[in-house]
């Protein structure tokens, strides 16, 4: 068996076939872990070469067993750009931003979703179901509509963009509001789930994992086979900054790169609990009760998955930031302005922090940097019109038309 379902803490091994999302021994997480000695034996720089970029195309590397079962919209091959005018403006040499907006919902959710709802059709379950801030929302919803699926979904009332919840409501999902924020949200929902036999497709669910790692894959791939020095991306739930990590060492460890990065991990100053743990030193979080921040995709004050961020985070010597939303705001419009990439504001919390940490001196300006971009800014244009100018309305006459232009 090339892969194996093992938790993160006690190291006690599951059944692949068993629906389980923690350790029934300790309760943390679960963790697949591929045997990459056997790996090899099916994937090198020239077999990868001969494929287009996406989530399958490293389905040697993920746990699927059923190709036929597969549920996909074409997630993944999203572009990494070289951004020579935003580095200039900060000061660096070599900045490139990885955007995940270009998936087909929008958003990097995609890439998990496409094996998470692939799993169900799997497990031969009718029902998914997760609790979201809107972006895994409106990926849930699309795949389980592909697949055929009922999705049910739980958000925090009032508290998700109009643009996800738009998604989640055309694409047919069960959309349940709680006048409460996420942290309510999903032990709410995992409940659900072990009494209503709904299959979880939360980041604690480990196959989702298995998805979102490809984003590092092609990375590697965009680079020319190297691992870039410094790897940014904004952290929420802070599931994605592990996936990226364990792709990053998978690919290390298949010896396809010889480099890895340090993660660094961006939260928003009002949900900061593993910038927090990081900064004091700490093995554990100290979760933040009422998370605010303008950035909705990271307004999560408790992350489930906070011990493999800090693990990433730590093991690759990589470091943590929060920024306030102002930054947030300010790095959105510098990357629309210079690069013509509209990110939501959660994507450009990763810009901000690299604006952040050049300034303060603990970036060398020649190391090569990517910045994840984790959303599109359509996911969320009500930040857009009400932070940003607004439009100039005047008569419908030539004169006036010139005078504003000329001013």
């Amino acid at each position: 068996m090339m892969f194996k379902l093992v938790c993160i803490n006690c190291k006690s091994e599951y059944s692949l076939d068993e629906i389980i999302y923690r350790c029934e021994k300790c309760n943390n997480l679960l963790e697949i872990q591929t045997d990459l000695e056997k790996a090899k034996e099916l994937i090198s720089k020239r077999t990868l070469a001969s494929k287009p970029l996406s989530v399958w195309k490293y389905s040697d590397l993920i746990p699927v067993f059923d190709r036929n079962k597969i549920v996909t919209i074409n997630e993944g091959g999203t572009k990494l750009y070289k951004c020579s005018k935003l580095a200039e403006e900060l000061g660096i040499k070599k900045l490139y931003v990885k955007n995940e907006g270009e998936n087909p919902t929008g958003s990097f959710k995609d890439r998990g979703m496409t094996v998470g709802v692939t799993k169900a059709r799997e497990f031969n379950v009718r029902e998914v179901a997760c609790a979201s801030t809107g972006n895994t929302a409106a990926s849930l919803s699309a795949y389980a509509a592909k697949a055929g699926l009922r999705g049910i979904i739980l958000i925090p009332f009032g508290a998700v963009a109009m643009g996800k919840l738009a998604q989640s409501i055309i694409y047919g999902a069960k959309v349940i509001a709680i006048k409460g924020n996420f942290d309510e949200a999903l032990p709410l929902i995992i409940e659900a789930s072990k009494s209503l036999g709904l299959y979880l497709l939360n980041s604690i669910n480990p196959f989702r994992i298995e998805g979102q790692k490809t984003a590092a894959f092609e990375v590697c791939e965009q680079l020319d086979c190297h691992a870039p020095d410094r790897f940014i991306i904004p952290v929420g739930n802070a599931a994605n900054i592990s996936a990226y990590w364990k792709g990053f060492k998978e690919f290390y460890e298949l010896d396809l790169v010889k480099n890895l990065p340090k993660m660094v991990g961006i939260q928003a100053s009002g949900a900061s609990p593993i910038v927090q743990a990081i900064k004091e030193g700490r093995d554990s979080i100290k979760p933040v009760d009422n998370p605010n921040t303008v950035a909705t995709a990271i307004r999560i004050g408790k992350p489930a998955s906070w011990k493999k961020a800090l693990a990433a985070i730590k093991e690759s010597k990589g470091c943590a930031e929060s920024v306030s939303d102002e930054e947030i705001l300010y790095a959105q419009r510098l990357l629309a302005r210079k690069e013509g990439l509209f990110v939501e504001p959660a994507s450009a919390s990763s810009i901000a922090g690299l604006k952040k940490l050049i300034e303060s001196g603990s970036i060398d300006k020649d190391e090569e940097i990517v910045c994840v971009a984790t959303g599109h800014g359509l996911k969320d244009p009500d930040s857009a019109l009400k932070f940003y100018q607004e439009p100039i309305v005047i008569e419908p006459r030539s004169d006036m038309l010139k005078e504003v232009i000329k001013n």
